[in-house]
């Protein structure tokens, strides 16, 4: 028996390699790995030529990190150091309106959590700094240069609400790698259970009336509690009727 199939939305970024320089379709391997990892099947899921047609063949879905959204989604004016991709934007606010509107499991990472927010009537801070005084949220001079392991992150506690799926799956705290300057402002139709015990900043959402729709402001792919990763595949398992012991890690 297959394993769940899970999407991963990607960029397309010109690369150089070799004597070649051509635009292709991204993604770090670190999501491609814990999808695996937790016995899901991933395939990319590319900016260009956008459709919902896609997700009929998907079990889940995750909505990966990358760049600003447009704060023209939420009417208001850009910030200087906001930079848009306004063919990701499109693709992947149709794709998760879609998504919701199916309800097919989905996760988002970083960016992802911020679609979800936008896609939910929310709205999102352009530029931490300006809000709470500090770029620790990316590294920065201060910040713990090996955060999970990867020396361009910052690090960070979470806190999760009590009687939440988070705090059920993950505890009431926990450490947390992240890079991002935009940040969830008014979370829309999505519930804020996760904070930055610091600063406040919400760093996870979710919405129990899906069978899987939550996301989270950090990067857990890029370390060894894929925990979010392993409920959105047995949620994908479950909902598609497939066997635990088809998609065992």
């Amino acid at each position: 028996m297959r394993r769940p199939l899970i999407g991963m939305t990607a960029y397309a970024q010109q690369v150089t390699y070799g004597s070649n320089n051509l635009m292709a379709g991204m993604l770090p391997m670190t999501y491609v790995r814990a999808v695996h990892a937790v016995g899901g099947r991933a395939v990319l899921i590319t900016p260009d030529d956008p459709g919902t047609d896609v997700l009929e063949s998907l079990d889940g879905i995750v909505f990966s990190g990358g760049g600003d959204v447009d704060p023209a989604y939420w009417g208001a004016e850009r910030h200087p150091a906001t930079e848009v991709d306004k063919e990701r934007d499109e693709a992947e606010i149709m794709l998760m309106r879609a998504a919701l509107a199916a309800d097919l499991p989905l996760l988002g990472v970083c960016r992802g959590m911020q679609v979800m927010a936008v896609v939910g009537g929310g709205t999102l801070h352009q530029h931490l700094p300006d809000l709470i005084g500090h770029d620790r949220h990316r590294a920065a001079a201060g910040t713990d240069p090996l955060a999970a392991d990867a020396s361009a992150y910052g690090r960070h506690d979470v806190i999760t609400e009590p009687g939440s799926f988070a705090h059920s799956l993950i505890g009431g705290h926990t450490v947390v790698n992240s890079f991002h300057h935009q940040a969830v402002d008014n979370p829309g139709s999505f519930t804020p259970t996760g904070w930055c015990p610091d600063d406040h900043v919400i760093e996870i959402l979710e919405d129990p009336s899906y069978t899987y729709a939550v996301g989270v402001q950090w990067h857990p792919e890029r370390t060894a509690d894929l925990r979010f990763f392993a409920a959105l595949v047995e949620a994908a398992a479950t909902r598609s009727g497939l066997k635990p012991e088809a998609f065992a890690a």
